[in-house]
């Protein structure tokens, strides 16, 4: 299976080591939003598209990328993302999802984890989701990548 993944990660470089973890399990390059064309995904069977949250969404970078595509047919996707909350991932992923499935891709899953954030006042605090994305993170990153190439069990 042929994948591309497409990541923006910033601050900490959070979301380009869960990046990494998947592009490793998946056999697939990284690249970011800068660094492809919109038409490249429909060269691919599998796309991934993460990057950190802000906000409660992904970074404005990669949705203004993903509003560039071009309407595909059959073509899968997933969604990834580190952030300094968890939790309800379908939030921090909605507009993402949205704009995707809008192109016509189907979502085959997410993933989101804990990644250190000292945007703003958590910069004074120290941060939060220190030491994320930890070993753990990436094990399940890896295992999130292995569910997205395995077939589903009857």
């Amino acid at each position: 299976m042929k994948t591309l993944i497409i990541c923006f990660s910033y601050h900490h470089k959070n979301t380009e080591k869960i990046a990494s973890a998947i592009a490793k399990t998946l056999g697939s390059e990284v690249k970011s939003p800068s660094e492809t064309d919109p038409n490249a995904p429909s060269d691919y069977d599998l796309v991934g598209f993460g990057s950190g949250i802000s906000f409660g969404s992904h970074y404005k970078v990669l949705l203004d990328f993903a509003d560039k595509l071009p309407a595909v047919t059959n073509k899968k996707a997933f969604i990834f993302s580190t952030s300094g909350q968890t939790g309800k991932t379908t939030n921090f992923h909605k507009k993402l999802r949205e704009i995707l499935q809008s192109k016509g891709f189907t979502v085959a899953g997410e993933f989101n984890c804990g990644g250190f954030d000292t945007y703003g006042f958590l910069k004074v605090l120290g941060g939060i989701q220190k030491g994320h994305p930890d070993e753990e993170d990436l094990k399940q990153a890896e295992a999130f990548a292995k569910s997205l190439i395995q077939p589903a069990k009857a």
